[in-house]
């Protein structure tokens, strides 16, 4: 039995109040102020992961770590997931280390094509890239980010056929719409918010904004 949970069920448990539920897996930041206190932070997060033989994605820089959890047998976010999550932030509160949730993110660089087909190859050769599924690419060591070829019915001439995909957490996306516009960007569609809004800017280029799947009751079959 899959213990795949939603990202709501994900949110709602206890302990989990340091992250967020974003494009693929939980994440959570958190401002170390320095190298060496983000390195003990981070062996203390490697004794734990492997003491649950569970292990997040973690990345140090200087004044902060991020993580990132999923559990890869089920695509997604599980209950081992919950039990580590909140386990770090236990490590956390006990290094005196606290939690950015406010700076919590993924990027998705989205390239519409006609000829999947035909695309999805050079793609994934001139990235080195791995094929997840028909239409996602994903970097095998996963430092990049992920790409996604969405297939269109016909070229488009008028709109540039390459765009990046921004995804933050719910109780961020109201700040981030505001900045952008501030900034000198526009709404070219928001028939679908508030699931996402693609944003432009003073040249055309376009992104989709979503808080995908932060909050979300959805998961798969």
């Amino acid at each position: 039995m899959s213990d795949r949970v939603s990202p709501k069920e994900f949110r709602q448990a206890e302990g989990t109040g340091d992250w967020r539920v974003v494009g693929d897996g939980a994440r959570a930041n958190f401002a170390t102020g320095d190298f060496a206190t983000g390195a003990a932070f981070v062996a203390e997060i490697a004794r734990a992961a492997d003491e649950a033989n569970h292990h997040p994605d973690v990345d140090l820089r200087y004044g902060c770590v991020t993580v990132r959890l999923i559990s890869h047998d089920v695509g997604d976010v599980s209950e081992r997931d919950i039990a580590l999550a909140a386990r770090i932030s236990r490590i956390a509160r006990g290094l005196g280390i606290e939690p950015t949730p406010n700076t919590v993110q993924s990027v998705q660089v989205a390239i519409d094509v006609v000829d999947l087909d035909a695309a999805l190859p050079f793609w994934e050769a001139v990235l080195a890239y791995e094929r997840r599924g028909g239409e996602d690419l994903a970097d095998p060591i996963a430092v990049g980010p992920n790409v996604w070829l969405q297939q269109i019915d016909a070229p488009r001439t008028e709109r540039n056929t390459m765009h990046i995909d921004v995804y933050v957490p719910r109780d961020q996306i109201d700040a981030r719409l505001e900045a952008a516009l501030r900034a000198g960007g526009r709404v070219v569609n928001d028939d679908c918010a508030p699931e996402y809004w693609t944003l432009a800017d003073p040249e055309g280029n376009e992104v989709d904004l979503a808080p995908w799947r932060d909050d979300s009751s959805w998961k798969p079959e």
